[in-house]
């Protein structure tokens, strides 16, 4: 989807993270790590994606404003992704799967703000906010 459209929209209900981040970012670019969190793991998580954060719209009924055009093609196996479900969507470009040797264990990050990383049993769920690594 990404390399196809330029960007893809993934969607949240934690609508004030990303207030947060625009401001914080003041329209500078963020760097997002992302950890598969429905996948079954193979070892401690670890992040295994990195793209560039765009910015975030608002759902219109709990869709993308856009419809499918930015969605990843997985959700359309679930309808009830892309009805009523999200706040916000927060929208990537430059999607990619890191190769072994770049991926993150979560526990060597930080949140933001916070003054220890995070223990090795740590899975994130949903959008967190961190320190650049």
């Amino acid at each position: 989807m990404c390399r196809r459209n330029g960007k893809v929209a993934f969607g949240s209900r934690a609508w004030e993270v990303f207030r947060r981040l625009d401001e914080l970012r003041g329209g500078s670019p963020v760097d997002v790590y992302l950890y598969a969190s429905r996948s079954v793991p193979s070892g401690p998580p670890r992040i295994t994606c990195h793209a560039r954060y765009i910015a975030h719209v608002e759902s219109v009924g709990g869709a993308h404003p856009d419809g499918m055009n930015y969605r990843p093609t997985s959700t359309a196996r679930n309808p009830d992704d892309n009805a009523g479900h999200w706040a916000v969507f927060w929208e990537v470009e430059l999607l990619r799967r890191l190769e072994t040797n770049e991926q993150m264990l979560i526990r060597d990050l930080r949140g933001l703000d916070k003054p220890k990383h995070y223990p090795s049993a740590f899975v994130p769920e949903g959008p967190i906010l961190i320190e650049h690594p």
